[in-house]
């Protein structure tokens, strides 16, 4: 059912979707030819606030009856900031069939849920013959609130008729969350990519939960539903069903952290739109900041405390992967310098934290450092002394020296410190989560099991292929399952503010930690 692969190698992901749309008349599309993205009107707020509700759109995924829904328990929830992470919060969850009148309940106190606020759905259907999929429906839902209170912990419950929450009986479906609070202080947030669905996974998210971030960032290729990552829709292994795996999988940290993601190139799903983004639009409810929501429903930037998150879409760049390269038409860079000065200007914001899928720098023998992301980003994290860069992409954990002009600018051993003021900036591959490993050249080096080179042989891809180069700034290589802890301390006026970092193995042990620090403004 896709377009042939001779065909598809010389089209883009946008023209690969129009080529199946006229392939197939909408009688066809009706009975289960093509796959459609639906929604239905809803929205969410808190009394007195404001409603924002989806503009309805027609589906054409096959009409299915609701079961009674005493019968249906959600799963799947997950969250995520709004804009503003100290009064937006978007509930996400998922029903295994169509249900009616969905909505949330929510209180600050788990006896107090008098407040019901409906739902959003989205319908998302795969018919058999895309790939491994059998013909899947799949009913997302979504409650964004607004006006909520800075620093304050709601109880929230999600229910439908038939299944309420409040019910004496379904307490013990209440999850929680807690809004940013309105000042500066201490807080830990988490960091990974490249997580899939494996015990390697499930582990991952069991030591996350036991770090008690207050958000997680996802650096892409999230659940693997399609394996191959080129962004086809000739892609064979495609299986949407692996959504409701990862989802259910991830629902014990991400019902109560919120689960802040950024799209790799597994995270292109060709047949559900042009920019191949249908599926996860469907399934997560993300910041709407970004340059070109059409396009790029993944990028976006928020603010917690004194720290400035902002993620990307590296595909937009990659001569690796290039089934969406460009499709931004250099805007997704503009915005990014924009946002760039705006927070470095701001009083407020110490720290600038940038992450996304593709590696600046990685000497992995798989996917190496992308030429597209040095080309285009990499000046600006320099001009604008970006103080984290967080990647996955390659499965592995890999941290450099501090960088500057493409050479190390300091060796930065485990446990010392960098100012990115005056030295350069630091980049992490932290694509460890839970899919198989990769490889590296040179021998793991790593806290407790310190093996330095003085350089390791890699290679960048670009856009006339694959260059080798020998590199000296890999300090930190480590083979294993593991994720990424961020500690990040305020200071008062003339002292210096701290991102304390620290690479976590699967096992608790701590392989790599070292400081970012910047004199408070």
């Amino acid at each position: 059912m896709g377009v042939p692969e001779k065909l598809a190698a010389r089209m883009s992901m946008a023209e690969q979707h129009e080529y199946l749309r006229a392939r197939f008349s909408r009688r066809t599309m009706i009975r289960g030819g093509a796959v459609t993205l639906g929604a239905v009107a809803g929205g969410a707020f808190v009394p007195g606030a404001t409603a924002q509700a989806a503009v309805p759109t027609q589906s054409t995924a096959p009409a299915v009856e609701s079961v009674d829904g005493a019968l249906v328990a959600p799963f799947g929830r997950h969250l995520a900031f709004g804009n503003d992470p100290r009064t937006e919060i978007t509930v996400s969850w998922q029903v295994p069939v169509a249900v009616k009148n969905p909505f949330i309940r929510i209180g600050a106190h788990p006896w107090d849920l008098s407040r019901k606020i409906s739902a959003e759905v989205r319908t998302l259907h795969t018919p058999a013959g895309v790939g491994a999929s059998g013909n899947h429906t799949q009913y997302y839902l979504h409650a964004k609130l607004t006006h909520l209170r800075p620093g304050r912990t709601y109880y929230y419950g999600v229910g439908h008729e038939g299944f309420d929450p409040a019910e004496r009986h379904l307490l013990g479906t209440l999850g929680t969350f807690t809004t940013a609070p309105a000042h500066k202080e201490p807080f830990t947030f988490t960091a990974f990519g490249d997580q899939g669905v494996s015990y390697h996974g499930l582990a991952n998210d069991s030591l996350i939960l036991g770090q008690d971030p207050v958000f997680h960032l996802h650096a892409g290729d999230i659940a693997y539903a399609d394996p191959s990552g080129a962004g086809k829709t000739a892609d064979t292994g495609f299986d949407s069903r692996v959504w409701d795996q990862f989802l259910a999988q991830t629902e014990s940290v991400a019902k109560s952290v919120p689960w802040m993601v950024s799209y790799g190139n597994h995270d292109m799903e060709a047949w559900y739109s042009p920019n191949g983004y249908g599926g996860e639009e469907a399934r997560f409810t993300l910041p709407d900041n970004g340059p070109d929501k059409k396009n790029l429903p993944g990028v976006y930037s928020f603010v917690y405390g004194n720290t400035a998150i902002i993620s990307l879409d590296p595909n937009d760049v990659s001569f690796e992967i290039p089934a969406n390269l460009g499709i931004s038409g250099g805007t997704q860079t503009t915005w990014f310098e924009a946002q760039l000065k705006k927070y470095r200007a701001s009083k407020d914001v110490d720290f600038i934290i940038v992450f996304f899928h593709h590696c600046a720098y990685c000497t992995s023998t798989a996917h190496a450092s992308e030429g597209g992301v040095r080309q285009e980003w990499v000046p600006l994290f320099e001009k604008y002394t970006v103080d984290l860069v967080i990647n996955g992409h390659n499965h592995q954990y890999e941290r450099t020296d501090v960088i500057k002009g493409d050479k190390v600018a300091k060796k930065l051993p485990i446990g010392e410190t960098a100012y990115p003021e005056t030295e350069g900036v630091v980049y992490v591959t932290a694509g460890a989560a839970g899919r198989s490993l990769y490889a590296f050249t040179a021998p793991d080096s790593y806290e407790g099991h310190l093996n330095e080179v003085d350089s390791v042989a890699s290679f960048i891809n670009t856009k006339d292929g694959k260059v080798n180069e020998t590199v000296a700034w890999s300090r930190v290589r480590y083979l294993n399952y593991s994720f990424l802890r961020v500690d990040v301390e305020p200071a008062s006026s003339g002292h210096y503010a701290k991102l304390k970092v620290s690479g976590i193995a699967e096992t608790g042990d701590r392989i790599d930690h070292f400081t970012v620090a910047r004199r408070a403004k």
